[in-house]
């Protein structure tokens, strides 16, 4: 029985993670950093109120066989740039830095299809910095999960991507061959496959794209 670690566990994916997680038999414990209490309560949840700016004060608590970061926000709702990539870039590695120290096998990310840490878009650039950083790391097995167009209900409203999910909804039977891994996908079908990933024993690095990530989550 393993203990899992998430962080962006109040998020559209890792919402969805928690309560996999809670109720997996995988997992004998669950362990959520988080900003501000989110009001949940279980016997397998164990809830840390943290600083993440202040990485001293919880690197101690970081430990466990399994580690989920699933944070994520957009340039728009963290203000500029510098703000975005402290959340997509500075959180995950801080605490994959930390993870690692104390041991922690497998850390597994969500990132985006067509992260390239060479890209002229900011955000696919952000994404794929984080993804080479956790390649070089020593980790047992490092997994990212590279979903296209996230479909479910999040907590803010996002005008543009409600736009682009109706659109790429109604236009999905297009997406065949090559161009399957850039139909849309749901949050909890992320989820599962994570959870998924998190058993098969992978060793090393590995990605996995949006087409592939949809059929580990059926």
């Amino acid at each position: 029985m393993k203990t899992a670690l998430v962080i962006g566990s109040t998020g559209l994916i890792g919402s969805q993670l928690l309560n996999l997680l809670l109720d997996s038999n995988d997992y004998l414990k669950v362990i959520t950093f988080v900003k501000r209490d989110t009001g949940i309560k279980h016997k397998k949840l164990t809830q840390h109120l943290i600083d993440f700016d202040k990485p001293e004060t919880y690197k101690h608590l970081v430990i466990g066989d399994d580690f989920f970061c699933t944070i994520g926000t957009t340039i728009k709702k963290a203000g500029n740039k510098e703000a975005f990539r402290k959340v997509d870039f500075e959180y995950p590695r801080q605490f994959a830095t930390i993870a690692l120290y104390n041991k922690v096998n497998q850390y597994l990310i969500v990132s985006s299809l067509g992260a390239d840490a060479n890209s002229g878009n900011f955000y696919l650039k952000t994404k794929g910095e984080i993804q080479n950083f956790l390649k070089d790391c020593n980790f047992k097995s490092a997994v990212v999960v590279q979903p296209s167009l996230l479909l479910g209900n999040r907590a803010e409203f996002r005008f543009g991507e409600i736009v682009g999910a109706f659109f790429m909804k109604s236009l999905s039977f297009l997406f065949l061959g090559n161009l399957k891994k850039y139909k849309p996908i749901e949050a909890k079908t992320v989820a599962k496959a994570l959870l998924k990933i998190a058993q098969t024993n992978n060793i090393g690095f590995k990605i996995y794209e949006s087409d592939v990530t949809q059929e580990i989550g059926k």
